[in-house]
């Protein structure tokens, strides 16, 4: 049963996405909110990623670029004046960063960090102006649950989940003054195209040298994290679209595979933690 958005506004809300290139988590939320009558701003850095969405009469597509100042007030600017404001901010872009630590490059951390903590910044310090005036609004950040627990081989990608966390819960104290509800999203094993780019970029870029021995185990953990098993992406948009739309939205929804194990594992003692993680590591 799809959710009516009227239920939280007469009118139809206004949600803009971020990262929504075709085969990813922001494209399948993008096609639900709109199936939820909600009007859609799907973003990426090219538009040709979003080429199915073109003829759909609830979206409106745009070329976005998380890490420009310039960019990313554009497309708040031309959406307020398109549609007199925005509603909901789904925070998705994203990405990978995997491999040992010691051997990943700091400007490639570095443009992690860039892109999954200050891109959302931006886009969020972009429209909270807009919506303090309003009195209303919602920021949803996409995390992981590797942000709750981080284990070997996916440090810089958790790391930087794990901030884009903790800046959520104090988004949500201090935007709660404005009427802003902030909603942290913390996604599991999601079937997307995810996997294929950590794969290029592992082929591409990164060397492993120190832990050399460990790498055909971590390509074969990411090929199975893309299971049958795995959550699909559509499924997942569905129950997270079902989450925000609430009139309370939960102040942070988890689904896919493997939440309820990795929050399990982020109470466990760390000792206890390591030992598991070391185990299913073989280090």
């Amino acid at each position: 049963m799809e959710i009516n958005a009227n239920d939280w506004e007469d009118s139809k809300l206004v949600v803009l996405i971020t990262g929504c290139s075709s085969g990813g988590i922001g494209h399948a939320l993008a096609r639900s909110f709109a199936a939820n009558n909600c009007i859609v701003v799907a973003t990426s850095r090219s538009r040709s990623t979003m080429v199915d969405l073109e003829d759909h009469p609830y979206f409106f597509l745009q070329e976005l670029d998380i890490l420009s100042d310039e960019s990313v007030n554009r497309v708040v600017d031309t959406v307020i004046n398109k549609y007199g404001g925005i509603d909901i901010l789904i925070n998705n872009a994203g990405v990978p960063c995997v491999g040992p630590i010691v051997d990943i490059p700091l400007s490639t951390i570095k443009n992690t960090f860039e892109t999954n903590v200050f891109g959302s910044l931006r886009m969020v310090q972009a429209v909270v102006p807009h919506m303090a005036a309003r009195k209303k609004g919602k920021i949803v950040n996409v995390g992981s649950i590797v942000g709750l627990a981080a284990r070997p081989w996916t440090g810089a990608y958790a790391a930087s989940k794990a901030a884009l966390h903790a800046l959520t819960d104090a988004l949500r104290l201090e935007l709660g003054h404005f009427g802003i509800d902030v909603v942290n999203v913390v996604g599991g094993y999601v079937k997307s195209n995810m996997v294929k780019s950590v794969l290029t970029t592992h082929d591409n870029m990164l060397e492993w040298k120190l832990f050399k021995s460990f790498e055909a185990g971590f390509r074969e953990r990411l090929v199975r994290s893309q299971s049958s098993k795995s959550t699909h992406a559509d499924e997942f948009a569905k129950q997270t679209v079902a989450a925000v739309l609430r009139k309370k939205s939960p102040a942070w929804f988890s689904y896919g595979q493997y939440t309820t194990v990795m929050a399990i594992m982020y109470h466990l003692p760390l000792c206890v933690r390591d030992f598991l993680f070391k185990k299913d590591m073989k280090l």
